[in-house]
């Protein structure tokens, strides 16, 4: 029963974005039909069941788009849809004839998803890349990592997933919520260059304010302070320090005995920085990482170990939330955000490519014959 209950979407299968996208509309209690290649289908087996969790909670058809027929029969689902996301480069939904004009001429209330890198237009728009191309190029990897170290790619969190995935989601729901006033679709360009520089808005201002500086490891946020860092403890893992207002500073360092210390009386002195930290660096590694969390229990420090992914789901802050969810025997992030009435849930298991073929089809109002029609022919599989 969440937000998005009786609102169907069609997702023509790709990779990282694109999946993660469709995941959080499902969640969200949206019908996600998956538009798997017909070359992909295999038998499923209920003993080995997908391990891809980007892929849950939807439904998947094989369909081969480069069949006439299966063509059709995508546009004739189109018909009924409220949304479709796809993840190709610019002109290849085009090329396939499941362009966004011929599928909002069939459907003009359909919201038409496209999630790309560089963006349906400009010089780099066909080109290929991944999440490292499209942050660096937003101006977003440059300024990640150490001083005096080369750039450090966040996983690929910044350019796919909270630059690209999210955003497309996020787009597809204002979307669907305008299409409510006039009754209209539209299509909605998501691109991960221009996630990942929305994500670098505070730094940008920042930096326009003469409040950061264009030098990677050097400010408040990126390693360059010793209020805001991460430290080795003695047992060779790490905690977080993030004390950056004045009362969350002066308990670290009545936590850690500093707080007679003159030196770190000068917070905000650049030139202090490095000194400081190294100080705290050797003050850390003293104590294990639970020795800290002890010391630091109950204070208002901004502390937080640092877990492992397989930690941090047993961390009683995290379990006590239910962060995360076991379902069908693996452990993954529950769906958000929360919601007071209409509370997302996890809608399903992964689906082997064209698990569904049969059963989405008749749903969608194909007769026994045409769905024999399409096996036949090899339009879906």
């Amino acid at each position: 029963m969440g937000p998005l209950t009786g609102v169907k979407i069609l997702e023509i299968a790709s990779i990282g974005p694109g999946p993660f996208a469709a995941m959080l509309l499902s969640d969200m209690g949206a019908e996600v039909v998956r538009i798997d290649r017909a070359g992909s289908v295999r038998a499923s087996n209920p003993e080995q069941p997908p391990q891809d969790i980007l892929n849950r909670g939807r439904r998947s058809i094989g369909v081969d788009l480069k069949h006439a027929d299966g063509v059709a029969a995508v546009l004739r689902m189109v018909d009924g849809s409220d949304g479709l996301v796809e993840g190709f480069r610019p002109g290849v939904m085009e090329r396939l004839g499941l362009g966004p004009e011929l599928c909002l001429a069939r459907n003009p209330r359909l919201v038409y998803g496209r999630m790309t890198g560089f963006g349906q237009e400009g010089p780099l728009a066909r080109s290929a890349g991944h999440d490292i191309n499209y942050i660096s190029i937003a101006g977003a990897l440059e300024a990640i990592g150490r001083q005096g170290d080369a750039p450090m790619p966040p996983l690929n969190l910044v350019g796919d997933f909270g630059g690209g995935g999210m955003l497309l989601a996020f787009g597809v729901a204002c979307a669907l919520v305008e299409r409510s006033a006039s009754g209209k679709g539209q299509v909605v360009d998501a691109a991960m260059i221009d996630g990942a520089a929305l994500l670098m808005t505070m730094m940008r201002g920042m930096l326009d304010g003469g409040a950061w500086r264009d030098e990677r490891g050097t400010n408040m946020l990126d390693t360059g302070a010793h209020f805001y860092e991460v430290y080795e403890t003695s047992d060779g893992k790490y905690v977080s320090v993030g004390s950056i207002e004045p009362r969350f500073y002066a308990e670290l360092l009545r936590r850690t005995g500093l707080d007679g210390d003159a030196d770190f009386a000068r917070q905000m002195d650049r030139s202090a920085w490095p000194s400081l930290k190294g100080r705290l660096a050797t003050l850390f590694r003293s104590r294990t990482r639970d020795e800290w969390c002890a010391i630091m229990d109950g204070a208002d420090v901004c502390f937080a170990p640092v877990l492992s992914m397989r930690e941090a789901p047993a961390h009683p802050h995290n379990q006590a939330r239910r962060t995360f969810v076991e379902y069908q025997g693996q452990v993954q992030p529950a769906p958000g955000p929360r919601f007071s009435r209409t509370p997302g849930a996890i809608a399903g298991p992964s689906a082997v490519p064209g698990q569904h073929t049969d059963q989405v089809l008749a749903d969608w109002g194909f007769a026994d014959d045409e769905i024999a029609h399409l096996r036949k022919t090899k339009a879906v599989a």
